[in-house]
């Protein structure tokens, strides 16, 4: 019990980073003139919290057996 209480902590703590990130991009593009390499790196660092994120929920959620 103590892993999935540990693991969804960690679930939400990924969901607010990813949240902050989009914000932080969606800012930064509003700019007139705004870095394309600083935006690929967050864009990329977004999709890497995505990607832990759909694992960790995969963990969560037990296998069905239809």
């Amino acid at each position: 019990m103590q892993e999935t209480d540990t693991l969804k902590v960690k679930l939400e703590q990924l969901r607010s980073e990813h949240r902050d990130l989009d914000d932080v991009i969606q800012q930064i593009t509003e700019q007139t003139s705004f870095n394309q390499l600083q935006i690929r790196r967050l864009k990329k660092r977004k999709l890497a919290i995505k990607d832990q994120i759909t694992r960790l929920e995969s963990l969560l959620v037990p296998d069905i057996i239809a």
